[in-house]
């Protein structure tokens, strides 16, 4: 079965945001007290913001109830907010830009595929938020990566079937769920070398010899 739709997750891949999360996360276990390093952030790629704070929280001595912990969650998405504001188009390479292009004027379909709540506002801050048929975000999901939930949506948007469609990700927990959701996947970056993966880039253009 042909690939008709190309589903991309957008953090490490159409552009990143990884020094605002490991700043925002930084900022808030100082303030607990809690030690994080860059290691640690590393565990956080493609988790929910919740499940990333239970893993910051390994490293407290202390317990906390679940509504402290939705405001430790939510503080930390104000301070990434803030570092969100610093974005604009040049935090979108010439060799993303030019690869999108082309393979939209080769008949595909395009989709974000992202567990961020914040997906939206960055891409309206790098001037692409209307250039993707779809995009699927955290909103929309009651689930995070591994579970396949925001693909199939973000298929669903594109009315394709999900054998139809091919992922490209930066994370092994993307690359589980694409492969869950019966999808094709291309690792990137931290997933490359993912063994999930079907396709290993080590550039983004090399979609273009993939996607023909």
């Amino acid at each position: 079965m042909s690939i008709k739709g190309l589903i991309f997750d957008l953090d490490g891949v159409i552009c990143s945001t990884d020094l605002y999360h490991y700043l925002s996360w930084k900022k808030l276990a100082d303030k607990l007290g809690v030690y994080f390093d860059t290691e640690i952030n590393e565990r956080l790629r493609g988790v929910s913001r919740l499940e990333s704070l239970e893993i910051i929280l390994e490293k407290s001595n202390k317990l906390y109830t679940e509504e402290e912990k939705s405001k430790m969650a939510e503080e930390k998405n104000k301070y990434y907010q803030t570092f969100l504001k610093k974005m604009t188009t040049n935090d979108v390479s010439k060799e993303v830009l030019d690869t999108l292009q082309i393979l939209r004027e080769r008949g595909y379909k395009l989709a974000i595929g992202s567990s961020s709540k914040n997906a939206k506002i960055i891409l309206k801050q790098i001037g692409l938020i209307d250039f993707f048929d779809v995009i699927a975000d955290g909103t929309m999901i009651k689930y995070s990566k591994p579970h396949p939930e925001i693909f199939i949506e973000a298929s669903k948007g594109l009315n394709i079937q999900p054998k139809e469609c091919a992922v490209i990700e930066d994370s092994e927990s993307g690359c589980i769920a694409a492969k869950s959701a019966s999808m094709k996947v291309a690792g990137i970056s931290s997933a490359a070398k993912c063994i999930f993966a079907d396709y290993h880039l080590s550039e983004f253009k090399e979609l273009l010899d993939i996607f023909k």
